[in-house]
């Protein structure tokens, strides 16, 4: 006769003592693992560094990049949720691109640049909301650019402007994990883009820690 091995007394006492405790430890280095991130933030959000007011008003409850595929001007489909990994400074305008749209085109491609060996952080992104071509005389200018054909009711339905504004009266700032969480005002000029480069200067700092250039390898 086979005898088999029986549990020993306790034992189911000591099993339920170890699933709260295992279930502590994953939840210590969750926090860990986020500490980085969240230190950041409490930093701009809280302390504000330098002490000065943002520029850029901000965006409470922040929102995650939308399930929605853009079109680049070669044709190929792009998933939006694939420019996570950087920071993004968004415009939204109609292919024609009037005189408001080459501003904000202008203003974002400098704002990049002015900011050094940081800037490779940061990628312009402009959002194409209808069926317009976009002129041939843009596209040289447009080579560092991110350029999507993006559905207009899908960019309405994530950014959203000021009361009494159009979506492409603004700048719109993305960050690392995807959220947009700062909207620039409306009429932006050589001033208040003096202003949005502190607001970038402080995030950039404050998500050192964290963020790199590039985005991560899937």
């Amino acid at each position: 006769m086979t005898v088999h091995s029986l549990p020993s007394p306790g034992s189911d006492d000591i099993d339920a003592r170890r699933r709260p405790a295992g279930r502590l430890k994953m939840l210590l280095l969750m926090l860990v693992c986020a500490a980085p991130v969240i230190a950041s933030y409490f930093t701009y959000y809280v302390i504000r560094p330098q002490g000065g007011r943002s520029h850029g008003e901000l965006i409470d409850p922040q929102r995650p990049l939308p399930a929605v595929t853009g079109t680049a001007p070669d044709g190929t489909p792009v998933d939006l949720r694939t420019l996570r990994g950087q920071w993004l400074l968004v415009s939204v305008a109609g292919g024609a691109c009037d005189a408001r749209c080459e501003n904000h085109l202008y203003l974002q491609r400098q704002l990049r640049e002015s900011l050094g060996r940081e800037k490779d952080r940061l990628d312009w992104v402009w959002l194409v909301d209808d069926a317009a071509p976009v002129p041939e005389s843009l596209r040289p200018a447009l080579r560092a650019a991110t350029v999507l054909r993006v559905d207009a009711a899908a960019l309405a339905a994530w950014l959203a402007p000021q009361a009494g504004r159009s979506l492409a009266d603004h700048l719109y700032l993305v960050d690392p994990l995807g959220h947009w969480m700062m909207r620039f005002p409306a009429g932006m000029d050589p001033r208040g883009a003096s202003q949005a480069k502190r607001d970038l200067d402080r995030l950039l700092r404050a998500s050192a820690s964290w963020d790199e250039a590039g985005r991560p390898t899937p």
